[in-house]
């Protein structure tokens, strides 16, 4: 495991960040509970081969994945986050990577990985079109994409409190767009879409509840454009 753990490892992680990490799974504790748990079991348990999962956080995901994998390599670019990945990790013991890396500059080589794993973090990035170009450029021919994601309500009323409440929502929430259109970002990436289902997030603000969870899967016929990782 590549990550420190305590006052080191915060190092380069702002002071809300820090407050951030720390109050993130009691935040979620209720919408895990009756909602997310169940959905992320049956997303993350497809996972096989050599596996990369985006933006961990503090490890949620953890738990669910199939102890028969090649490899698991777990990205996290913030620092406090990384820290409670490792707390987490000596909880739940097992083999993994964990590197500082951000969705838009994976450093994997292309064609190079099996299953990328993204669940809540298509809608924090900076740029969702250029990190799916790059979890196209490293996924293999046949691998595939597993997603689980909030998205824009098609409610207009919710929809239209979305984008009021979006700019306080991204200062609370670290960068997360609570309006973005994650839906039509991932049909119009290039991948094939094999699967998309909606949900709603129970036990969450309203204007996080619509959720889609699927896969998607790289073609033969896949070009990304972009920069190349020998």
């Amino acid at each position: 495991m590549e990550s420190g753990t305590g006052e080191r490892a915060t190092q380069g992680s702002d002071a809300w960040a820090r407050v951030f990490a720390a109050i993130y799974d009691p935040f979620l504790w209720l919408g895990e509970r009756v909602t997310l748990g169940a959905l992320r079991q049956d997303l993350i348990g497809r996972a096989e081969g050599r596996t990369v999962e985006l933006g961990s956080g503090t490890g949620l995901n953890l738990r669910y994945y199939p102890g028969d994998l090649d490899e698991l390599i777990l990205t996290e670019p913030e620092a406090a986050m990384r820290a409670r990945l490792g707390q987490r990790l000596r909880r739940i013991p097992r083999r993994v990577r964990v590197l500082d890396a951000s969705a838009e500059r994976l450093p994997f080589a292309d064609d190079t990985v099996d299953t990328v794993v993204s669940t809540l973090v298509l809608c924090t990035v900076e740029s969702p079109d250029l990190a799916l170009r790059e979890i196209g450029r490293v996924l293999r021919p046949g691998g595939r994409l597993l997603f689980l994601e909030h998205v824009r309500s098609r409610t207009p009323r919710l929809a239209s409190w979305q984008d009021r409440l979006s700019g306080p929502w991204r200062r609370f929430a670290e960068g997360c767009h609570c309006n973005r259109t994650t839906d039509r970002l991932i049909l119009e990436c290039g991948l094939e879409l094999e699967s998309m289902a909606g949900a709603s997030w129970r036990g969450m603000p309203p204007i996080v509840r619509p959720l889609i969870t699927g896969v998607a899967t790289k073609s033969e016929g896949f070009r990304a454009t972009g920069r190349s990782v020998p």
